[in-house]
């Protein structure tokens, strides 16, 4: 059984970091784009940032742009998501994503096959 497994939220202060991680079980993913997307009450699920299966690129919402890094190892087992200078719209359930094999990096949530169950994230101002 595939699984994706975010860890890492909690309740924060504006301006703080935070760093979730996103362990895969079941098979890696060293071939497949990874990404984070969040869902905050009442809206849609969005993206927030993703990392091409090598590594070499990345991509963020405007957003979360010099707040938030991303990083994988190789193996594509783990998936990262440093958070810093929170803000209280940063407030959502982040869920880690993985695509489909080779595929680029997509902000659209169809493209992705592979979701993990959610991780909290609460930002008080």
């Amino acid at each position: 059984q595939v699984r994706l497994v975010e860890s890492g939220g909690g309740l924060v202060q504006a301006w703080a970091s935070l760093r979730l991680s996103c362990a895969a079980s079941g098979r890696t993913f060293s071939n497949y784009p990874m990404g984070w997307f969040r869902q905050a009450p009442g809206k849609d699920r969005e993206f927030v940032t993703g990392i091409t299966w090598s590594g070499g690129r990345t991509s963020y919402a405007d957003s979360v742009k010099g707040r938030f890094t991303i990083s994988r190892d190789i193996a594509g087992i783990t998936l990262s998501l440093q958070m810093s200078s929170l803000k209280p719209e940063d407030t959502a359930i982040y869920y880690c994503a993985a695509g489909r094999r080779y595929s680029d990096i997509y902000e659209d949530t169809a493209r992705w096959d592979y979701w993990g169950q959610g991780t909290q994230v609460t930002v008080s101002s």
